[in-house]
């Protein structure tokens, strides 16, 4: 394994590559396989990019017919028979079942281009610029969704201040017997709170980089009245653990709320290719021709393989098959946890899971004793307390068994030297 290309070229801003230090060549189904040939089950699925597994067939074969047939690759937000397609099933196949009428705006590549966008927008719209984030949120790394996020190492990388946007306890933040909404209820009725009505509210329903951390149904619900109450623009960041992450394609659809806009990426290609769009109430569609834009919104290739992966919700059987999938893990995890007093806690939602660690940097260690045993697994939490599980919704039973025995081995291993220490 040669990494000094790597070491000598790139910037000292990488980071997965430390922690997982080889070389990949090659991709299948829920396996990764280095340039020595040596293969890795992967729990990691590019922080939620790669739910249908990588190169699955479908997509990979509606990609290569795409591109031998010279179809478009880059349009700006120009009409191609690629986006109408991808418009017509997405809407045929996901908004209408559901009973969801959005507009669907193409604001850039990534995630965070789609959260500045419905920020931007909703200010636009009702006139107010603050904006209600919660803490442990994780929106994107540019500095209007870096102002939304909690963590204090990302926020600090910003090198300016991050205005405009006011943190708020998200569910469970202060305790089991803490009401985080009726806190936020009081602040924003209170005139001497000094928290000015804000343009919106934003929130992830799992907070996946925050450390897993699930607000209820009920939360939702309570929360979603709150917004309509006080004309506030309710923005759900569905980036990582939407597109099927928690069962149903959309994280919300059990708490039966209708946010005001819905952001998506990651997975929203279901072939790792960039892609990303704001779905906004129409009457909030209020945008001036061109008064937001970019040079990659019309990545065709990625209409191509998010049109083709819409295909998975024709029916039920993913959703089933990861609900049913999620039993599964959840007993192995709540298996390890009752065998180890240093795991607290056990949390997550469809097959975004996580185990929390009381010890400092416990998790980085198993981690990475995982990754000797050949399985890629992250952490996350303000300060890296979860091993979080993210595999492709896909993943067979059996790598589902291997990889959670990996994770149980590596556990006991590093439990048993901290003990020993």
């Amino acid at each position: 394994m040669n990494t000094d290309t790597f070491t000598q070229l790139e910037s000292e801003v990488r980071s997965y590559c430390r922690n997982f230090p080889v070389v990949f060549s090659k991709a299948e189904g829920s396996w990764l396989t280095d340039e020595d040939g040596k293969r890795y089950l992967d729990f990691f699925a590019g922080a939620g990019v790669m739910n249908y597994g990588h190169n699955n067939p479908r997509l990979k074969d509606a990609l290569i017919d795409y591109l031998k047939g010279d179809g478009i690759v880059h349009s700006l937000d120009m009409y191609t028979v690629a986006k109408r397609q991808f418009l017509a099933r997405f809407n045929e196949t996901i908004l209408k079942p559901r009973e969801l009428e959005y507009r669907v705006q193409f604001p850039g590549p990534t995630g965070t281009n789609a959260v500045e966008s419905a920020v931007k927008l909703a200010r636009k719209v009702t006139g107010r610029n603050s904006v209600i984030a919660f803490t442990n949120a994780f929106h994107g790394m540019t500095l209007g969704s870096l102002a939304l996020s909690g963590n204090q190492f990302k926020r600090a990388g910003a090198g300016v201040p991050l205005s405009h946007a006011t943190p708020m306890p998200f569910a469970g933040y202060l305790g089991e017997e803490g009401d985080t909404l009726a806190y936020l209820e009081a602040v924003l009725d209170d005139a001497g709170s000094g928290v000015d009505k804000p343009a919106a509210i934003v929130l992830e329903t799992v907070q996946a980089e925050g450390g897993v951390n699930v607000a209820s149904d009920e939360w939702l619900q309570r929360l979603e009245k709150i917004a309509r109450a006080r004309d506030i623009v309710l923005i759900v960041d569905d980036i990582q653990v939407g597109c099927g992450r928690t069962g149903p394609f959309f994280s919300f659809e059990t708490a039966g709320i209708k946010p005001d806009m819905v952001t998506l990426s990651k997975s929203l290609s279901g072939y790792g290719l960039p892609l990303a769009v704001v779905l906004i109430r129409p009457d909030l569609d209020q945008w001036d021709p061109g008064e937001h834009n970019g040079t990659f919104r019309g990545h065709n290739p990625a209409f191509v393989t998010g049109a083709t992966a819409l295909d998975f919700w024709r029916d039920d059987t993913l959703q089933t098959e990861t609900l049913r999938k999620t039993e599964l893990v959840r007993r192995h995890l709540d298996k390890i946890a009752e065998a180890h007093e240093e795991i607290t806690e056990v949390r997550g939602r469809g097959l975004i899971q996580g185990l929390v660690f009381n010890g400092e940097d416990t998790a980085n260690k198993i981690s990475a004793a995982a990754f000797e045993r050949s399985l890629i697994v992250e952490t996350a939490g303000a300060g890296d307390e979860v091993l979080k599980l993210l595999p492709p919704l896909t993943t067979s039973d059996a790598d589902l068994e291997k990889g959670l025995g990996i994770i149980a081995e590596s556990v006991s291993e590093v439990l048993a030297r901290r003990s020993a220490a």
